[in-house]
C-alpha cells in the first residue's frame, strides 16, 4: 500500500521506519506547512514528493495517510483525507471530543474508508499475552497502571516558552499526551468504566503537567497516574484474588510477570519483539484495510469512543478546556 504523512517530527520518522519493515506500506509525499521542512523530510525518508498544500497532496494515487500533527488539529486534518477518501491512520489522541469523532465516524462511513488511532501498545505480542494471560488472575480487584516520563519540553516550559504537549491550543496536558495509554489498556481489557475522577496537578499556565486519574469498574477500580514533569520508576500491575501481573512499562511491555498466589511462584511471560514495535499496529491496520474487515474497523473505533468520552468527561470536570470546548462535562 502507498501512504502519505502529515507532520514532520520523530514520530512520523518512527512509523515510516515501522512501515517499511512490514514490507506492506510504501511512502509516497510528504506534507509540511514548511517547504523547506517538507523538501528535507522527504529526501531524508526517501519520498518522490513533497508538498505544502495538502489538499495537492491528497489528489495525487496513495492508499492511505499517516497524520501526526498537533493534537488539536487531528480532526480538521481526519475529515480533509476523508474528502479525498483515503484511508486513515491517525496518532493518538485522535479527537478531544466524543462528538468529534462521532462527526470522522459519519464521514468515514459516507465515504467508504476506514480510520485508525494508533494505540501501538494495544497491538504487541506481549500485550496480546497480557490480555491471555488476565483470566489466570481470578477476580480482579485493583490495577494500578502509571505512564510517568519527563519530557525534555518540560525544560523548555520552565524557561519560558509554551510547547505544544504543555498548551492548552495544541490540546496537550499529561492526561492527553501520556494518560491516554493507560485509559485506552484498562478500556480494552475491561470495558467502557462506570466513572472517571481525575486530580490534576496544574502547572502555571492552566495544563495538567501530572495527575491522577480515578476509574470505577463494579468489583474493581482502576488508578492512574500520568506525569510529564516527573520520572516513574516502579512498574504496573494488576491484582486478582489468584495473582498477580506486573508490567515493567505500557508501551511498550518488555516484562510481564504472573506471580502465583497458590505456589507463591513468579513467571516471566514477557517474549521477545520488535523494539520498533509501531509494525504491529501497522499490520493490524494493512490487514483491515486490505480484508475490508467493517467488523473489526468498527470495534476498535467503538473503543476509541469510550477513551474520548473518558477523557473528555475527566479533563472537563477540572476545567481544562480546549479549542471549540464548551464547559459541559
Amino acid at each position: 500500500m502507498k501512504f502519505s504523512t502529515i507532520g514532520t517530527s520523530w514520530i512520523t520518522e518512527t512509523f515510516i521506519a515501522a512501515a517499511h519493515r512490514t514490507g506492506k506500506a510504501t511512502l509516497t509525499s510528504v506534507y509540511s506547512r514548511s517547504a523547506e521542512k517538507a523538501r528535507a523530510f522527504a529526501e531524508k525518508n526517501g519520498a518522490k514528493s513533497w508538498y505544502t498544500d495538502m489538499n495537492a497532496m491528497l489528489e495525487e494515487e496513495t492508499d492511505y495517510i499517516y497524520i501526526a500533527s498537533p493534537n488539536s488539529i487531528h480532526v480538521a486534518h481526519v475529515l480533509n483525507c476523508l474528502a479525498y477518501k483515503k484511508h486513515i491512520f491517525c496518532e493518538k489522541p485522535m479527537v478531544y471530543t466524543k462528538q468529534q469523532l462521532d462527526e470522522i465516524k459519519t464521514q468515514a462511513k459516507k465515504q467508504g474508508v476506514f480510520i485508525f488511532e494508533g494505540y501501538r501498545h494495544l497491538f504487541s505480542p506481549n500485550y496480546k499475552t497480557l490480555k491471555n494471560t488476565l483470566p489466570k488472575l481470578g477476580q480482579v480487584r485493583s490495577v494500578l497502571l502509571q505512564y510517568i516520563q519527563y519530557s525534555s519540553r518540560y525544560d523548555a516550559y520552565k524557561e519560558g516558552s509554551v510547547p505544544n504537549v504543555f498548551s492548552k491550543e495544541f490540546a496537550g496536558g499529561a492526561l492527553m499526551d501520556l494518560g491516554v495509554y493507560p485509559l485506552s489498556m484498562a478500556i480494552d481489557l475491561f470495558g467502557k468504566p462506570t466513572n472517571v475522577d481525575y486530580f490534576p496537578v496544574f502547572l502555571s499556565n492552566g495544563i495538567d503537567g501530572s495527575g491522577t486519574l480515578m476509574v470505577t469498574y463494579e468489583d474493581f477500580n482502576v488508578t492512574i497516574m500520568c506525569s510529564k514533569i516527573a520520572q516513574g520508576m516502579i512498574p504496573s500491575e494488576i491484582h486478582g484474588e489468584n495473582g498477580t501481573l506486573t508490567m515493567d512499562h505500557l508501551a511498550p511491555i518488555q516484562s510481564l510477570k504472573l506471580y502465583d498466589l497458590t505456589s507463591k511462584e513468579t513467571r516471566e511471560l514477557a517474549q521477545s519483539q520488535y523494539d520498533l514495535d509501531m509494525v504491529y499496529e501497522i499490520e493490524a491496520f494493512v490487514k483491515m484495510v486490505e480484508t475490508n474487515d467493517s467488523v473489526y474497523h468498527d470495534w476498535l473505533l467503538e473503543r476509541s469512543g469510550h477513551v474520548a468520552d473518558e477523557l473528555e468527561k475527566a479533563r472537563k470536570s477540572q476545567g481544562i478546556l480546549f479549542p471549540g470546548d464548551s464547559n459541559l462535562a
